[in-house]
């Protein structure tokens, strides 16, 4: 039976504009003059995540992940759900999961991918530019030529920061199915004689590559800092006259 089936299809009860959305949490039968088991259909979740849905729906979705959300860390989240709808028809439950976790580790990254821009081609090598955002709030560019798309925004980072930061392992995974699927890049950065790593979840698999890499030399950093300030803290031994 097609979904689209007049009462008994399966997308008669199912939500994506945010108003109705809004109005079934509150009160079920504000769009549904009916349930869904009286007439056969199973009942499945209603609410179906996408571009129009609203901040309470999403708030709703990330309550049943167990990930109680409100105030302006929800207002982040729906910020980061706008710009994945605006690529992906639907967002799932493990979109969600992926976005979640990646705003997490944003909280820790020192730099910040503002943007970025890479030239491809068959007849040269790839061109890529980047603009970062330091610690201290200044706009850096860089750019720079590699052996492949993603090798050149590497060092266009490290041109941009001026880092000479050795690229120790670069990873990535589908994190959802489909053609729209999110991809998690993990990138393993040395700098000093210490490592650490960054992880970027994105649907762009260079975009998810950049944001892990940026990650990782932040945290390889500060590494490096905290490693220098040890050794600056450690007792000097005097001899007593």
């Amino acid at each position: 039976m097609q979904p689209n089936k007049a009462i008994v299809g399966r997308n008669a009860f199912q939500h994506e504009s945010g108003i109705h959305q809004d109005g079934v949490l509150k009160e079920r039968s504000t769009y549904e003059i009916m349930s869904a088991a009286s007439v056969g259909v199973d009942d499945v979740n209603s609410i179906v995540l996408g571009k129009h849905s609203g901040r309470h729906a999403l708030q709703s979705a990330l309550q049943e992940l167990g990930y109680q959300v409100q105030g302006h860390a929800l207002n982040q989240a729906f910020k980061r759900f706008k710009e994945l709808a605006d690529k992906k028809k639907q967002v799932s439950a493990l979109d969600l999961e992926a976005l979640v976790a990646d705003e997490l580790r944003a909280d820790a990254a020192a730099y910040t991918l503002e943007w970025f821009d890479v030239e491809a081609s068959t007849r040269r090598p790839p061109h890529a530019t980047v603009s970062i955002l330091t610690p201290d709030g200044e706009s850096v560019r860089g750019d720079f030529t590699g052996d492949g798309p993603i090798d050149a925004i590497f060092r266009a980072i490290n041109a941009a920061t001026r880092r000479e930061a050795r690229l120790k392992e670069f990873r990535i995974d589908a994190v959802t199915g489909g053609q729209d699927a999110l991809g998690e890049a993990s990138v393993i950065l040395e700098l000093s004689g210490s490592s650490a790593a960054g992880q970027g979840v994105s649907t762009d698999i260079i975009e998810a590559a950049a944001l892990a890499y940026v990650r990782a030399l932040s945290n390889v950093e500060q590494k490096v800092l905290l490693a220098a300030g040890e050794e600056a803290e450690e007792p000097v031994l005097t001899r007593t006259p």
